[in-house]
C-alpha cells in the first residue's frame, strides 16, 4: 500500500500559488508531477523574488511550490499544440489534469473537461477558479482576504483590517483541491469512472467562516476584530516577557485554577474571575495583571509552567526558531539543483508520506522552463531532436 499512489500521472497547466501549492501536495504523494506552461512567458511566479539561479525564470519566489515536479512547454494557443496536450493524455497517460487558467479560457485552449473527457473518459479533471466556472472574474489572494471577511476580522480592533501573514486563500483552496481529488480517485477505483471538480477560492474561504457566520445571520451576534485576543476565552493572548512574546491560550475553568496556583499568580485567584464568563466580562484588567507578571520572566520558563500544569502556550516563534522545533527538525523536506548545488528546505506535509519516507525527504529541485521537453516529448511521443527543434522553431513548444 507505500507505493499505491505512485504511479499515478498529473498534468498540471498551473501558475501562482494555489494550484503549485495543490500539486506540490500531490507530489509529495509519490505523484509524477508535470508542470504544463507556456514557451514564451511561463508562470509569471518565475520572475517573482531575488533572483537566486543564473537563467531565465528561477527567483526565490517560485521555488517552494514546485519541488518534485517536472516541467514542459506548450502553446495551446495554435492548432498543433492542442493536438500534442491530447496525445500526451493518452500516451502518458494523464490520471489527474488540472489548471487554474481563467474559466473563458479552458474552450479555446481545448483544456475543458468535455474535451479532455472523450479523450480518456476516466479522467479526473480539476479547475480552480476565483469565484467558480460560471465566473470570469479574476481573483489574486489578498483581495479575496477582503471578499470574504477574513481581513475584516483580522487586526486590532481600533486599527485598520490586515492580511494574514500567509496567502490563506491561495493555500486554502489547494488544501480544498487536494481533498476532492482523493475523493475522485476514491470514485474513479470504484467505479471506473473520472470526474470534473471545481474549486471556487472565495467559496473556499467563506467555507471556514463557519463561526462568525452563523453567529451574525442566525444569532445577531457581531463578530469583530479582537487583535491577538479571543471573543469568547480569556485569558487568551500574546504577552510581552522579559526575553519576547509569548502565546498564552487558557480554554477552560480547571486550567485557570491550575494557573492560579503557580507561585507569583495567586493574587489572580479572584471569585469574580473563577468562570470564563468573569474572566471574559474584565479582560482588559486580567490582561494588564498577567502582563505585568509575564514581564518580570523570561518566555521559556513561563512556557515551561504552563505546559507543566496542561495549559496551552508558546513562544511566538520566527521561522528560524520553527524549523528547529523537535516536531519539524528531523522532518525538513530538502531539494538539491544538481547543476550549481544549491539546496532549499521546506516544512513537511500534514502527514508523513510513505513515498516521502522512502525518498529520505528528498524532492527534486524546482524545473526550469521546459526542462523535461525533450524528456517527455522525446521519450512519451517519439519526437525526436529535428521534430523538437521544429516545433520550438514554430513557438509550439
Amino acid at each position: 500500500m507505500d507505493d499505491l499512489l505512485t504511479d499515478l500521472i498529473v498534468l498540471s497547466m498551473e501558475q501562482a500559488t494555489t494550484l503549485p501549492f495543490l500539486t506540490m501536495r500531490l507530489a509529495f504523494e509519490g505523484m509524477r508531477v508535470i508542470r504544463l506552461e507556456h514557451p514564451q512567458r511561463g508562470d509569471p511566479n518565475r520572475w517573482v523574488g531575488p533572483v537566486v539561479l543564473d537563467g531565465e525564470g528561477m527567483n526565490a519566489y517560485f521555488f517552494p511550490n514546485n519541488v518534485g515536479k517536472q516541467a514542459i512547454t506548450l502553446n495551446l494557443q495554435t492548432d498543433e499544440g492542442r493536438a500534442i496536450l491530447h496525445e500526451l493524455i493518452t500516451d502518458l497517460p494523464v490520471d489527474i489534469f488540472c489548471t487554474n487558467q481563467l474559466a473563458r479560457s479552458y474552450k479555446k485552449l481545448g483544456i475543458d473537461y468535455e474535451t479532455l473527457q472523450a479523450i480518456k473518459p476516466d479522467l479526473i479533471w480539476l479547475g480552480i477558479t476565483g469565484f467558480g466556472p460560471e465566473s470570469d472574474e479574476p481573483a489574486y489572494d489578498p483581495m479575496l482576504q477582503a471578499r470574504s471577511g477574513l481581513m475584516g476580522l483580522t487586526g486590532e480592533a481600533d486599527g485598520p483590517p490586515m492580511l494574514s501573514g500567509l496567502p490563506l486563500a491561495d493555500i486554502g483552496s489547494g488544501e480544498h483541491g487536494f481533498g476532492q481529488i482523493m475523493k475522485a480517485l476514491y470514485r474513479r477505483a470504484l467505479t471506473g469512472q473520472g470526474s470534473r471538480i471545481d474549486i471556487s477560492m472565495f467559496q473556499s474561504v467563506v467555507s471556514w467562516m463557519v463561526n462568525p457566520l452563523m453567529l451574525a445571520t442566525s444569532l445577531g451576534i457581531e463578530i469583530e476584530r479582537h487583535g491577538n485576543t479571543h471573543r469568547f476565552f480569556a485569558p487568551a493572548s500574546a504577552f510581552e516577557a522579559q526575553d519576547g512574546y509569548l502565546y498564552l491560550a487558557v480554554g477552560n475553568d480547571r486550567q485557570w485554577q491550575a494557573i492560579t496556583e503557580l507561585p507569583g499568580f495567586e493574587g489572580l485567584a479572584r471569585e469574580e474571575y473563577r468562570t470564563n464568563a468573569g474572566r471574559i466580562a474584565d479582560v482588559e484588567r486580567l490582561n494588564e495583571a498577567l502582563a505585568a507578571i509575564f514581564r518580570t520572566r523570561p518566555a521559556d520558563g513561563l512556557v515551561a509552567a504552563f505546559r507543566s500544569i496542561g495549559v496551552p502556550a508558546s513562544r511566538v516563534n520566527s521561522v528560524r526558531d520553527v524549523v528547529q522545533d523537535p516536531y519539524i527538525r528531523t522532518r525538513m523536506v530538502t531539494a538539491r539543483d544538481p547543476r550549481s548545488g544549491l539546496e532549499i528546505r521546506l516544512p513537511p506535509p500534514p502527514t508523513i508520506t510513505p513515498f516521502l519516507e522512502a525518498a529520505g525527504f528528498q524532492m527534486g529541485f524546482p524545473p526550469r522552463l521546459g526542462e523535461h521537453n525533450a524528456e517527455i516529448y522525446g521519450g512519451v511521443l517519439g519526437y525526436d531532436a529535428r521534430h523538437l527543434a521544429g516545433l520550438k522553431a514554430r513557438g509550439v513548444v
